[in-house]
């Protein structure tokens, strides 16, 4: 097994070919993939973030722009290799990288599976007030607070089929 991974940091553009390989290597189709380059194309990806491992990388996480409300981000796709999964990678990433929307106030949700996504921060009770295209029971949110908002989410077209 190669070295351990390094600190996460922004997605270059020399990673772009690396991150399509993780992502198509990280989910069983290249849906994910297909996601990230629409979105990227479409300017609506607000940070992407590596965790890069050797000559490759071993993370990859993006934080896109919803549609409505207007500031809010959503977490997908978060792709860890699979000579990585299993080691706790991916909940450090997102750990960390939840930690910096934090520091911008942003408010982040995610869909996924609660009991994963509960440890690295995100709160699925402070979601049941969301109304959303996708399943609420797998929907969390982070921001700053204690509230439960009522909002309608509202994701870009580039979700459709995910």
């Amino acid at each position: 097994m190669p070295p351990a991974p390094d600190f996460m940091r922004p997605l270059k553009p020399a990673d772009i070919d690396a991150a399509d390989t993780l992502l198509r290597a990280a989910f069983p189709t290249a849906a994910e993939a297909t996601l990230v380059r629409t979105l990227r194309a479409e300017n609506l990806i607000d940070l992407e973030l590596v965790l890069p491992a050797s000559n490759t990388l071993a993370g990859y996480l993006a934080f896109s722009r919803l549609t409505a409300p207007q500031g809010w981000l959503a977490l997908a796709p978060v792709a860890i290799a699979p000579e990585w999964q299993a080691k706790r990678w991916g909940t450090r990433l997102v750990t960390a990288a939840l930690r910096l929307m934090a520091i911008k106030g942003a408010t982040t949700v995610v869909l996924g599976k609660p009991s994963f996504y509960t440890r690295c921060g995100f709160s699925h009770p402070r979601a049941a007030a969301l109304t959303s295209p996708y399943p609420i029971k797998n929907t969390l949110i982070a921001r700053p607070g204690e509230d439960t908002p009522a909002e309608t989410l509202s994701y870009p077209i580039a979700f459709n089929g995910v």
